[in-house]
Order: C-alpha cells, then sequence, then structure tokens
C-alpha cells in the first residue's frame, strides 16, 4: 500500500532523474512521434491542394517575406524561407547524428557499420539506375536523385505501429541505413544540385568554416559562438548558389563531441555540491523561501550541462523543434499536391512519377536485400543479431518511404520545371504509401508478438 502511494505521488521532475534513455532511443522515440505528425500533415496539404482554398495556400506560399534593415536586406517567398532557411535547422540535426553515429554510434565499429553501408548503398545505387533507365535524356534526367533517399521519420513512424513484432535490432539497423542514406543526399544536393557559384560569397562561407574550426579546436564549448558564425555561415551559403541548407551539416561537424570531462572532478565536484544543498535544505526546506538552497540546485544544474558535450546537448534540444515544427511546416509547404481524378492514369504512367515511384518501391527493395545478401553470402559481413532476412525485406520495403529527403531533392531538381515537379511529388507520395502499406503488412504477417 506505502508502495503504491509512493507511486502515485512520484512528480513529473521525479520521474525526469529516472528516465534513462540512450541517444538512439531517444532519437528513435523523437521520430516515431515525428513521423506520426508528418502523416497528418502531409494529409492536411493535400486536403488543402484539393478544396477551395488551394488558391489562398498557394498565394500564401508564394508571398513575399523580408527581414533585415535597410541597406541590408533578405527578402523571400515564404516557400523560400521555409526550404532554404527552416530546412537548415532540419540539415543541422542531420550533421549531428550523422557525426555521433560516425564517432560513437551504429557506425563507429566498422565490423557493425559495413551492413547498413552496403545496404544503404544498395538502396541509393538501383533506385537512380530505374530512374534513369527510364528518364535517359532531356529536363526529367535532373531528378534521378529523387528516389535515392528515405524518410526516417515515417519509417519509424510506421515501424512503431508494429510495436512488439518488430525487434529492436532492426529498428537500430534501419536507422543506420536511413543516416547512411542522408549522407549519400547531401552529397548529391551538394555537388549535383548546385547552378551557379558566387566565389565571393563562397570564399566567405570559407573563411566562416575555418573561423568555427578554430573555435573547436580552441576548446570552444559554449554554443552561442557556434551559433553565431552559423547565422553567417548561412547567409554566405545562400548567396554563393551552394544551397544553404548545406549550412547545418557543416556547422553541426564543427561543434564538439567531445566534453572537457574529468569523472573523477565532476564526482568530487556533485558530491561536494549535494552535500551543501542538503545543508541548505536543512535550514528551510522551502525552496521559494530558500535562496541559497535554490541557487545551489541552479549551479547543479548548470554543471550538469555543461560537462555533457555541446554537440550533445545541441541535438537534444533540436529533436523538439525539428521533429514538431520544422518537418510538419516542411510538410504543410510541400505536400500539397493537387490531384486531377480524371487523368491519374496518365499521371502516375509519366515517365517522372513512375520512374520515382518504381526506383523508391522496386529499387530500394532489390538494392537494400539484394546488396546485403550478396554481402553476407561473400564473407563481407554478417547479418546483425537476432534478424534474419525476412526482417531486411520488410526494411527494404520501408525504406520506400521517401517523403522528405525526396520531396526537397526534387524542389531543387524540377525547380524551373513545375510539370515535371507534380509528377515528381504526386510519385514520391504513391511509392511511400505503397512501401509504408507493403512493409507494414509483411512484417506484420511474417513474424509473431515477441513474448516479454
Amino acid at each position: 500500500m506505502e508502495k503504491q502511494i509512493k507511486k502515485e505521488h512520484v512528480a513529473p521532475w521525479e520521474k525526469a532523474f529516472d528516465r534513462v534513455l540512450t541517444p538512439l532511443e531517444e532519437f528513435i522515440h523523437r521520430q516515431t512521434t515525428s513521423g506520426i505528425l508528418l502523416m497528418l500533415c502531409a494529409i492536411v496539404a493535400l486536403y488543402i491542394a484539393n478544396s477551395q482554398w488551394y488558391e489562398a495556400y498557394h498565394h500564401l506560399l508564394q508571398a513575399p517575406f523580408t527581414i533585415g534593415m535597410p541597406g541590408f536586406q533578405l527578402s523571400m517567398s515564404l516557400h523560400h524561407w521555409i526550404n532554404d532557411g527552416l530546412m537548415a535547422l532540419f540539415f543541422f540535426l542531420v550533421g549531428l547524428e550523422l557525426k555521433r553515429e560516425i564517432l560513437v554510434g551504429e557506425l563507429a565499429d566498422p565490423k557493425q557499420a559495413i551492413f547498413p553501408i552496403v545496404a544503404a548503398i544498395g538502396g541509393m545505387l538501383v533506385p537512380v539506375l530505374i530512374y534513369m533507365s527510364i528518364n535517359s535524356e532531356g529536363h526529367a534526367f535532373d531528378g534521378w536523385g529523387v528516389p535515392m533517399a528515405t524518410d526516417i521519420a515515417f519509417a519509424l513512424g510506421t515501424l512503431a505501429l508494429l510495436g512488439s513484432r518488430v525487434p529492436k535490432n532492426l529498428l537500430t539497423f534501419l536507422v543506420a541505413l536511413a543516416i547512411v542514406d542522408d549522407l549519400g543526399a547531401v552529397l548529391v544536393i551538394a555537388v549535383v544540385y548546385t547552378e551557379s557559384i558566387n566565389l565571393l560569397a563562397l570564399t566567405a562561407a570559407g573563411v566562416m568554416l575555418l573561423l568555427l574550426v578554430s573555435l573547436n579546436l580552441g576548446g570552444i564549448r559554449r554554443p552561442l559562438p557556434y551559433v553565431l558564425i552559423g547565422v553567417v555561415l548561412w547567409i554566405a551559403m545562400l548567396k554563393s548558389g551552394v544551397h544553404a541548407t548545406l549550412a547545418g551539416i557543416f556547422l553541426a561537424f564543427t561543434i564538439p563531441m567531445r566534453p572537457k570531462y574529468d569523472p573523477k572532478r565532476f564526482l568530487a565536484q556533485i558530491t561536494g555540491m549535494i552535500g551543501l544543498i542538503q545543508k541548505a535544505y536543512q535550514r528551510e526546506e522551502s525552496i521559494l523561501k530558500n535562496g541559497e538552497l535554490r541557487s545551489r540546485v541552479q549551479a547543479l544544474g548548470e554543471g550538469v550541462q555543461l560537462v555533457q558535450a555541446p554537440a550533445q546537448t545541441l541535438e537534444h534540444k533540436m529533436h523538439l523543434p525539428s521533429a514538431y515544427l520544422v518537418i510538419p511546416i516542411f510538410s504543410l509547404a510541400n505536400a500539397g499536391i493537387p490531384i486531377d481524378w480524371s487523368s491519374f492514369g496518365s499521371i502516375i504512367t509519366h515517365p517522372v512519377s513512375m520512374g520515382i515511384a518504381l526506383g523508391l518501391v522496386f529499387g530500394k527493395l532489390i538494392g537494400i536485400a539484394g546488396f546485403s545478401w550478396v554481402a553476407v553470402k561473400v564473407g563481407l559481413t554478417t547479418l546483425p543479431q537476432g534478424l534474419n532476412f525476412k526482417h531486411i525485406v520488410g526494411a527494404a520495403l520501408m525504406g520506400g518511404i521517401g517523403f522528405t529527403m525526396s520531396i526537397f531533392i526534387a524542389e531543387l531538381g524540377f525547380a524551373h520545371h513545375a510539370q515535371d515537379l507534380l509528377m515528381a511529388k504526386t510519385g514520391v507520395l504513391l511509392a511511400s504509401l505503397v512501401a509504408g502499406i507493403s512493409g507494414f503488412f509483411w512484417l506484420y504477417f511474417t513474424f509473431e508478438k515477441s513474448e516479454k
């Protein structure tokens, strides 16, 4: 009875001390929730685009928006601010995740990393080849990068619906796969989808990047200097012609991953601080009346924050705005596709939409599962513990969900061809729907619920 009463009176802040999540578990939790929210926003955008509000929706996205002061202003449409500005925050988070995975995560151990890397390479290469075989010339060829990306939020959100049917190692594999996938997409955006170069602005961006590296090597651990220089880096990238969102990746890779952390000194300081907090509490229990108790608790909190790596702290803080603000807004701004049902047959058989759809659904399946199988058979790597090739086929089907990054690349590749852009987005949405449903039912009917 006493235990039950204590359990019922546990405050939320007390639960926070007991909640211990690894970076991977936190990442999966955030991305799962983001995926579900992303689905809802995509549905809302599609509804608006096919309703009487489409004109207002289109007009709002094209409305000019200006920031700055006379003599120094940035003016772009709201749609461009979302895709070039807001999405830089998303790429910043992607960069932090990439850096963590490479240094201390699933990609840090070469033996563990080979399997998802090989699978990701197959999952990028085969869809591109399928698309190129259908769209081998003209401006339609520019969309070859669209089917190479997997949307991790959508994929994990769909996997979450399967509950205990999905082994944890399958989630880990899909996360590592999608992160390598993101790296490939980022490289394609940087190298391929750059129209013209402003050398002066690019030089300024290079100087900012050197400053950021100098801060890292100089031992600066406070985030603010990095953020301020990062904003200048983004402006320089915007003016340079190289896509501005890549500033988020560059900034993330310069932020320190290792803290100035001495375990013995930290434990000694924490032990001493707790003793001082106990003495202050004995004099006055109310933290509202006890100024010393309040200041000691605040100092403890600040010390715990400072002992963590800056990149680790920023990744934790950026998950919330990225999952619940940036990606949903991007979805609302880019998933609104007007569909003419009377000509739907000709839309899905259009070379662009068909190339993307076949690339995502069949290309991902063949590339991920096929390359994984070959890599295991030739002895290059081994299957992760607890997984078999039926699991890998399910993950490969889920890999065909290509929403966020695919639409983003489509916006770049078909920026001057509105009809092809419409076909590309239709192909992405159709493929994501087919891949998600196929992957869900494959895993649902192939595997029983695991006993706990």
